[in-house]
């Protein structure tokens, strides 16, 4: 059956009623379809995951207005090839053309630049860009260019959308059509799809290629037989890995080790690297419980010097373990929020003078200066404390560490108070 062509290219749709998905743009009365079919057309990136048609729409928008078409690919183009363009565009517009359609796959591979090459020929309408990227463009195009852009968000399709796309290529595909193909489940289909298009449909065709001749039943079954098993949805370098491991993180701090667990299962079959996750629970293990559970941070750096030496996959134990820990233990961000405040202080306030009694005194001059004068050793003085001021006299009284509402840090609460009564409120 099959021609060498793969079925998601015999596939590819021609104009926007033959596209399936991405409704919130280019559904009837949308905007960028309104755009489109009026011949209007601006510099965009398309922002989305694997598989959902960033590429086609191109092409089908460059297509319907008859605008001379450049693609790169940021993985292997330089500044040399966009000039070339460039040049080949400016050509084409003195010959009478309408401006010519710059393409550029995974955009967010093109460093500084790169992408800044492209700005003086976006700006004087010589091209029109169409980026592509799987990245959030926020963060991986440059502002200047970004803000000559109009950035569309296109979305993973929905399972409707995909059964649509199955039936289609099943009824229209003129080398399908040459087999009795029955549907008779697609769960496991979409289920390896991931919402990827191509996926999917190269998933179909090799199912379809299983079975050399006759009628084909597609089952659950036969789909987990043959096709090759699902690979997470987990670019280590992508927007979705920021995404799940703030899902991971938030978990934790919010007490759920069902969800923390989860998300962890996702890191371990994408790929993730155990130093990774462990380096995360070690900064939560800080942040999110800090002196409610001083503890934790001593397991959590045990954790992240346990996976050094054990690697994969019984990592995933110890990983385990104390994913439960953290998520199970007391929390307080108290020392989290005293650094960022104190911080916050001192750019405020500047630098101001360290108080006489409490600055070093390490020569005869500096102590005629009354350096450490006055100074009293705590150790000197019963319960090894005596009262004195530390601060700078123009935030004296300044509390910057609030303790949490925890066994652990209510005791801390008592201790300041019975050192320094009202001072600092506590």
């Amino acid at each position: 059956m099959n021609s060498g062509t793969p079925l998601a290219e015999r596939m590819r749709p021609k104009d926007l009623d033959d596209y399936i998905g991405q409704k919130h743009i280019l559904g009837k009365d949308k905007p960028l379809r309104k755009l489109i079919e009026a011949g209007g057309l601006h510099s965009m990136v398309l922002w989305g995951p694997p598989g959902v048609g960033k590429t086609t729409l191109a092409h089908i928008i460059t297509n319907s207005q008859k605008r001379k078409f450049f693609w790169l690919s940021a993985v292997n183009a330089g500044v040399k090839q966009i000039r070339e363009v460039i040049d080949q565009a400016e050509r084409s517009i003195f010959m009478g053309q309408k401006n010519a359609v710059l393409f550029i796959d995974e955009i967010h591979r093109f460093n500084k630049s790169q992408q800044d090459s492209l700005l003086a020929s976006v700006e004087k309408g010589i091209i029109t860009l169409i980026g592509a990227t799987t990245e959030n463009p926020s963060f991986e195009v440059n502002a200047a260019l970004l803000s000559r852009c109009e950035v569309y968000v296109l979305e993973s399709l929905a399972k409707d959308e995909l059964e649509i796309l199955l039936n289609k290529a099943i009824v229209e595909d003129e080398e399908l059509k040459r087999r009795d193909i029955v549907l008779k489940e697609t769960d496991a289909l979409i289920l390896v799809s991931g919402g990827d298009a191509r996926k999917l449909l190269n998933a179909l065709e090799i199912v379809v290629n299983s079975i050399p001749s006759g009628p084909v039943e597609i089952t659950n079954e036969l789909v987990l037989d043959v096709v090759p098993e699902k690979v997470a949805i987990y670019d280590k370098a992508g927007e979705q890995h920021y995404d799940i491991v703030s899902a991971f993180i938030k978990s934790i701090r919010g007490s759920d080790p069902n969800a923390a667990l989860y998300w962890l299962a996702r890191m371990i079959e994408g790929g993730e690297d155990p130093k990774f996750i462990a380096r995360r629970l070690l900064i939560l293990a800080s942040e999110d419980i800090g002196n409610a559970n001083p503890t934790a941070l001593v397991i959590a750096n045990n954790c992240f010097q346990a996976v050094q030496v054990i690697g994969w996959p019984e990592s995933r134990i110890i990983l385990s373990q104390v994913v439960i820990y953290l998520a199970t233990s007391a929390k307080s961000n108290a020392s989290y929020a005293a650094i960022n405040e104190a911080i916050a202080l001192v750019k405020q306030t500047g630098d101001l003078p360290v108080p006489l009694h409490i600055r070093n005194a390490p020569t005869k001059l500096m102590k005629s200066l009354d350096y450490g004068k006055d100074y009293m050793y705590s150790h000197n003085y019963e319960g090894n404390f005596k009262s004195q001021e530390y601060m700078p006299e123009k935030i004296k009284g300044t509390a910057l560490f609030k303790p949490g509402n925890n066994q652990r840090e209510n005791e801390i609460r008592t201790r300041l108070r019975n050192w320094w009564n009202e001072k600092y409120g506590y």
